[in-house]
This record gives structure tokens, C-alpha cells and sequence, in this order.
């Protein structure tokens, strides 16, 4: 009874672990192109400024009593400055790697 029990567990696993790989495979067959660095790039600005964007207006909306929630403000505020802080460490590792690759004798 007892090696029934294991034999059918390890055949469900077994089971189990042919569907993933099947799925795995089937999801890359299908994957789209990639997009570009700068399209990414791009992409990840046009956020980064839209957070901008809503923290200006969350400040200005409760400065002029519009709204009175501070968790909310202060969240956005943090967002932003995380948002900034990373663009800007990017920022600083892509000058950096350009400055190194410039470096190089060709």
C-alpha cells in the first residue's frame, strides 16, 4: 500500500514537471522581440517624469486644500524620490561603462 502511494506520488511529480516544462517551452516559442535599450530607456524616463508630474500636483492640490490626505501625499513624495534616486544611480552607471569603453584602445 505503502509503495502505491510513493509510486503514484513520484508520477504526479513526473506529471507535473513534463506540463511546466511543455508551458516553458511553449511560452518561449512565442515570445515577441525584444524592445531596444533606448526604447526602454525612453520608456522608464516617461515614468519616472510622470511621477514627477503627479507629486507636483499632489503638493499643489494639498496646499491649496483640494485634498487633506497626508499618507498619500507622502507616498507619492517618497515614490518620486526613489523613481529619482535610481535614474539617477543608472545615470551614473551608464556614463560610467561609456567613459570605460571610451578608454579602450581599438
Amino acid at each position: 500500500m505503502i509503495k502505491n502511494v510513493a509510486m503514484q506520488a513520484y508520477r504526479n511529480a513526473m506529471q507535473d514537471a513534463q506540463e511546466l516544462s511543455r508551458q516553458v517551452r511553449s511560452t518561449t516559442e512565442k515570445k515577441e522581440p525584444v524592445e531596444g535599450f533606448g526604447e526602454t530607456l525612453s520608456q522608464s524616463l516617461g515614468k519616472v517624469n510622470q511621477m514627477q508630474g503627479e507629486k507636483s500636483l499632489m503638493i499643489e492640490e494639498f496646499a491649496s486644500g483640494k485634498t487633506q490626505n497626508v499618507h498619500e501625499l507622502m507616498i507619492t513624495m517618497q515614490k518620486a524620490s526613489v523613481a529619482m534616486q535610481m535614474t539617477s544611480a543608472v545615470r551614473g552607471k551608464i556614463i560610467s561603462a561609456y567613459q570605460e569603453i571610451m578608454r579602450m584602445p581599438f
